[in-house]
């Protein structure tokens, strides 16, 4: 497939005096609901909320509102409800996608102080959390039961469970524990309305419609969380990795097929190319294979006994596809280490790069090999670099496209790039998103992979929670016009089946 051949244009802007207006309006029905500290609408005030960790779409919202119970929560909703007001939800702001970036007619909702850890149950392996709880905080407040929380993004030390809910997230050791879908019972919020709703329940099932599956992963568009019950693992009794050096990228990609096709479900199976390697060993000094042109992170935990069987296992297969070295951490500090460079592949590649873009694509794990090979010849097209670190047991990629936006032209480029990735993998057999979401980042990509009445369906659901549209409008799915202009399906000019789409 092609890629586009315009970058993102800016989002438009509306008339100053529009928009002063508009601000006065709401300021005056948001003011009488919250402490004065709690409804931002200076410039200067607003401007740390313009952008989530995509920053290079931004947008100032008329007000932000900082909430610190559920009943201002649900009068906020209800007052921007009744004035027709947009409401964008945000919790830490370390989403990719751009998912949380403002409204520039809307209010963003910020979650932060709903930071409470309600309940730990340690016999029925439960938490019960408010949404701005960050993921690291839940395993710590479990820890002195000998349990934790499964889910582990690269941004657990600042992201919070609400945007974990967002954007179903996943992390290292979601090839064996799931995503935050697998590890949630309940979620307690509001509707656009202001109305209090709850998804699930505390047993393993509840009644009715599975409404949690079509919640989480919503990136805040059908109903805003305030409270989730996680459940809970107990921690395992010892924990060794693999550290798996392949003098050739085809043969990394085969040997993590080979891994699960033996009946393997590591804890964690991570893939790192060369150019990755050498920037986190360069910052945190995990003691990687600098020559290796790919290296396996895998990971086997549980009782000695199980953990010994299934490391020997593993051993056989890496080495009968091709491992040029294989090291086994030898204590938890060593495994630990290991760990530390892929978990902090993000901040060493901006030591190595002013500015970078982080994508987010599955492809099926047989197609690994095929991906980075095709990566590298786009680095070619688009005169970029891209350093690859990706969740290789369930194939979700993360290339980090690396760029200078302060020099012309190389911006568009790395958005070119990125299309093409997401585009080439969806010609893989895989998607355009794993975890990141869809945000504004991927909406033209979204062209690509569902068709015109797919997405009319996607939108049947907005509409079902969300009949106004308010709730993060202009995200996660494209309109027409905009797969239009995108040259991604063609239609005829003044041709729409679905007007009344735009609105969203």
């Amino acid at each position: 497939m092609n890629a586009p051949q315009t970058a993102s244009p800016p989002p438009a802007q509306p008339p100053a005096a529009e928009r002063n207006a508009r601000q006065d309006e709401v300021v005056a029905a948001l003011g009488p609901l919250l402490p004065a500290h709690a409804l931002l609408y200076r410039r200067e005030d607003t401007a740390p909320y313009e952008c989530d960790g995509l920053t290079v779409y931004r947008e100032l919202p008329l007000a932000v509102a900082l909430p610190e119970t559920e009943a201002q929560v649900s009068a906020l909703l209800k007052a921007c409800f009744d004035l027709g007001v947009p409401v964008v939800a945000r919790g830490a702001g370390t989403g990719l996608s751009g998912g949380a970036m403002p409204h520039a007619l809307g209010v963003t909702l910020s979650l932060a102080k709903f930071n409470r850890i309600v309940k730990i149950d340690p016999l029925a392996r439960t938490a019960v959390v408010q949404c701005g709880v960050r993921n690291l905080a839940i395993s710590e407040a479990a820890a002195p039961h000998g349990l934790y929380y499964a889910p582990d993004p690269s941004s657990q030390i600042a992201c919070t469970i609400g945007g974990n809910v967002a954007e179903n997230s996943g992390g290292v050791h979601c090839l064996k524990y799931g995503l935050t879908l697998h590890n949630l019972l309940k979620l307690r919020g509001f509707t656009v309305e202001g109305e209090p709703v709850e998804f699930g329940g505390d047993a393993l099932d509840a009644p009715g419609l599975d409404l949690l599956a079509v919640v989480v992963g919503s990136e805040g568009m059908l109903a805003i969380t305030t409270e989730v019950t996680v459940k809970l693992c107990p921690k395992p009794q010892l924990a060794r990795c693999i550290m798996a050096s392949f003098d050739d990228i085809r043969r990394a990609g085969d040997a993590v097929a080979a891994v699960i096709a033996a009946g393997i479900i590591p804890a964690g199976l991570e893939m790192m190319d060369k150019p990755m390697t050498a920037a986190v060993e360069d910052f945190v000094h995990a003691g990687y294979d600098l020559d290796a042109a790919a290296i396996l992170l895998c990971e086997s935990d549980g009782t000695p006994e199980e953990v010994a069987e299934e490391i020997e296992r593993m051993l056989a297969v890496l080495q009968a596809h091709g491992a040029s070295r294989l090291a086994v951490s030898e204590n938890e500090a060593q495994r630990l280490k290991f760990w530390s460079g892929r978990k902090n592949a993000f901040p060493a590649s901006g030591r190595i790069s002013p500015d970078y873009m982080c994508m987010d694509s599955t492809i099926p794990r047989k197609r690994l090999a095929d991906i980075l090979i095709a990566i590298a010849e786009m680095e070619q097209k688009y005169q970029l670099r891209c350093c690859n670190v990706f969740h290789a047991g369930d194939g979700n990629l993360h290339p980090l496209i690396l760029f200078d936006a302060n020099q012309p032209g190389e911006l568009q480029r790395a958005e070119l790039f990125g299309a093409d990735i997401l585009e080439t993998s969806v010609a893989l057999g895989g998607t355009v998103t794993g975890e990141h979401g869809v945000g504004v980042e991927k909406l033209s990509s979204m062209c690509v992979q569902f068709s015109a009445e797919e997405r009319e369906q996607m939108f049947a659901v907005k509409r079902a929670f969300d009949p106004a549209g308010l709730l993060n409008p202009g995200k996660v799915i494209p309109t027409l016009h905009r797969c239009a202009e995108y040259g991604r399906i063609h239609v005829k000019k003044g041709l729409l089946p679905f007007p009344e789409l735009e609105r969203f």
